[in-house]
């Protein structure tokens, strides 16, 4: 039983190796560019959220103490 752990535990290793060399590397110049597209989205949608979380809020303020 303990060699049988021991054959499937090299075999998952040897297998993650095999299918980690199937796999297509972005080159240099596409991980900065996915990257920079990535930061300015993550910036957009903050910003987004942001103002609408700002006018949500004035607008309870609004309704509450007005």
């Amino acid at each position: 039983m303990a060699t049988t752990k021991k054959n499937r535990f090299k075999s998952f290793f040897k297998d993650i190796i095999q299918e980690l060399k199937k796999v297509i590397w972005p080159t240099k110049q596409q991980l900065i560019k996915n990257t920079v597209t990535v930061i300015v989205v993550c910036l957009i949608m903050g910003s987004l959220i942001w103002l609408f979380d700002w006018g949500v809020s004035a607008l309870i303020k609004t309704l509450v103490i007005g």
